[in-house]
């Protein structure tokens, strides 16, 4: 069997159709019984659940959450800020964007824009007194910020 890279994970094992599926299913409800997954698999649930935990222990899965229903997502402002840095800094700011509640995700992206973070705050105050802050982190050199109006697709929220 040959190998793959994963979330930065080699596993060792492909992953076969079952399996994306399986996956697809706990990303939309990752308190879904197995028995009910197994069913919707046609697998028997032994077979579900020892699936499952081949995936966390090649680091497929890496844990579960919560993710936050529409109706706290029509009380909040969402950003995306993109954020150039200093060479040598990206551990410093990272460390600092992690200790900030607000910072939902940051991702490593190419372009002119090293990192590309998503905030969510509680008002259009508190995103600029946060983007103050974002901008003057030691290391940071840039950063370029688009609020987000309205979703028009996604697939990784509750009923989807």
């Amino acid at each position: 069997m040959g190998t793959m890279t994963f979330s930065g994970t080699i596993v060792t094992q492909a992953l076969d159709d079952t399996d994306r599926e399986l996956l697809s299913l706990l990303q939309a409800n990752a308190r879904e019984g197995t028995a009910m997954l197994a069913r919707k698999l046609g697998l028997a649930r032994t077979t579900v659940v020892a699936r499952i935990a081949r995936l966390e222990r090649s680091g497929v899965v890496a844990g579960y959450g919560v993710r936050l229903g529409t109706r706290l997502d029509a009380t909040t402002v969402r950003a995306w800020c993109s954020i150039s840095v200093l060479p040598k800094t990206a551990p410093a700011v990272l460390r600092a964007l992690e200790a900030m509640a607000e910072v939902e995700e940051v991702s490593a992206v190419s372009g002119p824009f090293d990192y590309l973070v998503f905030l969510r705050c509680s008002s259009h105050e508190q995103l600029d007194t946060l983007l103050d802050k974002v901008g003057q982190l030691d290391g940071v050199h840039q950063t370029q910020t688009s609020i987000v109006l309205s979703r028009k697709i996604d697939r990784r929220s509750v009923g989807a």
